[in-house]
This record gives C-alpha cells, structure tokens and sequence, in this order.
C-alpha cells in the first residue's frame, strides 16, 4: 500500500496522544514546587526547568525521527549492540516498570483517595486502588490499536478541560497573576536547579521511549515510508512540546503565586492540594482526583505500551502481550512499596541515565554531519559514563553513602570533578569524548590511506 500524507485532524490527534503520555502526575506537581521553591526567581527557574522537561524530550523525539530509528534501541546501536540493548532494557525498566509506571499510581492514590481514607486502611487502599488502576490500564492497552483512540481522543481533551478550568480560575478570575514578581537575584543557581528538577519528569526518556508508541500509530494510519515518518514525528513532537511549554509555565507561575496564601510545602503533590482547596474550596479535592487521575492514567497506559511494543519487537518470541502483562503485574508490585520509597530510589537512576540519554541524542542530532560512526558513538558514551557512575552514587540514598568506599569516592568527585556539584559534570566529559572519538576516527583513517602507500614502495 503506498504512503498517505496526514490531515490536520490527524496530526491534533496524535498531538494529543503525544502530550497524554507524556503529561503525567509528576508533570503537575514537580513545576508547581519548582514555583514555589524559586518564589520571585521563578522565571529563571522556569527556563532550566523547560531545557530539560521540554527541549531535551523534543530533542529525543527529533533524533528519532531524523535518525529514521524505530526505537531508542537503533538510536543507541552505533554505540554497540551491548550497550543499546542494555539502555534500551534499564530505561524502560525505570520508565515502565522501577520509577514512572508505579509512580503514576501511587500519586493519584496520594492525591485523589489517601484523604478521604483513615491512616489505619493507607495500605490496604493503596493495595485495591493500584489492583484497580493498573487493571485499567492493561485493558486499555491490550489492543495496540485503540490506544491513539483511548488516550488521544478521549482521555487526554478532558484532562485538558479540567486543567484550563484551574488555569481560568487562577489567572482570569482570581487576578493571582498581577501578584507574581519577576526576581533579579539567584539567576544561575535557580537556572540549573530548574534543570535538574526537570530529570524528575522523566520525558527525555520517555521521548525514546514513546518514539515507538508514535511510529506504530502512524503506521496504522497509513504512514508507510521512513522518511514521511520521521517528518510526520517531527512535527507531532514541535506541536506536543510547544503546548507542554505553555502548561510547564502557567504551572510553575501559578506555584511562585501560591506563596502569597500559604507556606512553601515539602512537595509538589501538597501545594497543588492547597491551592486547590485556597480555588475551588472542597469541591477541588474532587476536582484534583479527577485531573491527577486522568494525567496518572494516560501516562501509565505509555509507559507500559512502550515498554511492551519495544522489547516485543526486540524479542519477537515473547511478543507484545507477554511483556504487557508482565509490565503491568511488576509495576502494580512496586506502586505498594509506596511513593516515598519510589522517589527515595529514582533520583540515582535518574542521574545515571539522563547523562548517557543527552549523549545519544545530541549524537543523533548530528547524524547527517558525523554519519554512524562507531569510533565517536563509543568515545562519547564510555566518557560519559564516568560521570554518571559518579553521579548515581551521589545520589544513592543516605545509608548507602555511609559506606566508606563510595563516601571515599563522592568527596574525591567533589574535590576534582568539574560541575560535580551542581550536577553537570557530565557535560565535560561528553564534549571531551566527542572530539576523542573524532580524533581517533582521524587517525584511523589516516592510517588506512598511507598504509597502502608504505606497501607499494619498493
């Protein structure tokens, strides 16, 4: 069948199953703590927030496409097969399976229905409604086919409506907005504290990730030829992030604005139930369990079809509903270990990954200049590596960095480490395997041409 070119319709619609998978309930409460923790800095805080939780996860869809991959797997295979199918299978394991997946229900259990329950029935309630919640999403998930119809065309436009009514109240009738002071002081430190709060959204993951989701979708809307595809996720991608953006900031403008009427909460789930409460009174209790569940519900429904479509395609054996299955028993197992614990354990995976994910796209951005050449994708990724070994360790939790080996190793990093503590010491050593792996791949080439040259003298 040959190639058909989509319609407007068809790309809202995509757009929309875009953002439904990508905006979960830690895309809500994370820029509204942001706000509140940068108070009159917020602006700045906002723009690091937006270069990890929006530029970099447009980036990984825009290496996806134009690197022609069908999966985060190709993306990283010039690196080796080693190493692709080891960051293919650790980043949906944190996606779909350790951290966001399990994450999704917890918050909406934390959010929408812990308030309305005694403390003595928490274990017990979470124990039904994560059964329930993840029930749910295997049933939506089961037919590959109706996903763009479940999520796109359904669930994601009312999550919409519900957060625009928020955002009404708040700037338009309220008047919270005139309130908000734009700060001058702080601009680095709350630049990059923006951007590292922006790992915890997970999407430049989860943009390698869902790549697969949108391919499969346009497949079955008719979109046959690579190169149309990767226009066609390119453009999906710009329409997605450009909305997020605008959400990201309302978000976080809407934090800084909240301290004018209560105190800076210890996370982002507690504020959003405080302004709620300080909008909407007790009906936005209600109002907030149906918005986080509708966000928690169409991103868990992502997470785990990605996951499944990925390593389905990887190991064709098992295929599709195997790994459905067992995605969604093992995060529903994990969401009962609670939601403390799951953040307290995410923060040092998310610091290992983000650093090798920013490598492999930036290195599939550069694709049409530097090709596949397997010399710069290994130099670039085995340099990268040392830092974010660095930075897992870190960020492990406080007993385990009571050992003396990696106490020893965290303030040696400290001491002699560029960036190291502000978290970017990565970037060095990306830059610097870059330009390695480029002069090796100089050097080898010379070699191959005065090698032939050497034989023929007499």
């Amino acid at each position: 069948m040959g190639n058909k070119e989509l319609s407007k319709k068809q790309y809202l619609i995509l757009a929309s199953l875009l953002f439904g998978l990508f905006f979960g309930a830690g895309n809500l409460i994370f820029p509204i703590h942001l706000g509140q923790l940068a108070g009159k800095a917020w602006f700045f805080a906002a723009i690091g927030f937006l270069l990890s939780a929006i530029l970099m996860p447009l980036l990984s869809l825009l290496a996806i496409s134009l690197t022609k991959s069908n999966s985060m797997y190709d993306l990283a295979l010039p690196a080796g097969k080693f190493f692709s199918l080891f960051f293919l299978i650790l980043t949906h394991l944190s996606l779909g399976l350790l951290i966001a997946a399990p994450r999704t229900a917890t918050v909406t259990f934390s959010l929408g229905v812990q308030p309305f329950l005694p403390q003595s029935w928490e274990k017990m309630g979470l124990l039904i409604f994560s059964f329930l919640f993840f029930g749910a999403v295997f049933l939506l998930a089961y037919k590959q086919s109706q996903i763009t119809k479940y999520v796109g065309k359904l669930l994601n436009p009312l999550f919409v409506v519900l957060l625009a009514f928020i955002f009404l109240i708040a700037f338009l009738i309220k008047g919270d907005l005139q309130g908000i002071a734009l700060g001058t002081t702080n601009k680095a430190p709350e630049l990059i504290n923006g951007f590292l709060q922006g790992y915890n959204t997970m999407d430049a993951l989860a943009g390698l990730g869902f790549g697969v989701t949108i391919i499969s979708a346009l497949k079955l809307f008719g979109v046959k030829e690579s190169k149309a595809r990767a226009r066609a996720v390119a453009k999906v991608g710009v329409i997605t992030m450009g909305f997020e953006a605008i959400i990201y900031i309302f978000l976080i403008t809407l934090g800084a604005a909240s301290l004018s009427y209560t105190k800076l909460s210890s996370e982002g789930g507690t504020a959003f139930s405080e302004i709620m409460k300080h909008y909407t009174g007790m009906a936005g209790a209600a109002l907030l369990a149906a918005l986080t569940l509708l966000a928690c519900l169409t991103t868990a429904i992502g997470l785990i079809t990605s996951l499944s479509q990925d390593w389905g395609h990887r190991f064709p054996k098992l295929g599709y509903h195997f790994f459905l299955s067992g995605a969604t028993l093992g995060s529903f197992m994990i969401s009962n270990f609670g939601l403390t614990q799951i953040i307290l354990y995410s923060s040092p995976i998310l610091s290992f990954l983000y650093p090798l994910a920013i490598a492999l796209i930036i290195l599939g951005l550069l694709q049409p200049y530097i090709g596949k050449e397997k010399l710069i994708y290994k130099a670039t990724i085995l340099l990268t590596l040392i830092p974010a070994i660095l930075d897992l360790i870190h960020n492990l939790p406080a007993p385990f960095l009571k050992l003396q080996f990696l106490h020893t190793i965290d303030i040696w990093a400290s001491a002699h480490i560029p960036l190291y503590a502000v978290g970017l010491d990565f970037l060095p050593f990306m830059i610097l395997g870059f330009f390695c792996g480029i002069l090796l791949l100089r050097m080898t080439k010379g070699a191959r041409t005065v090698a032939p040259d050497n034989e023929s003298q007499p």
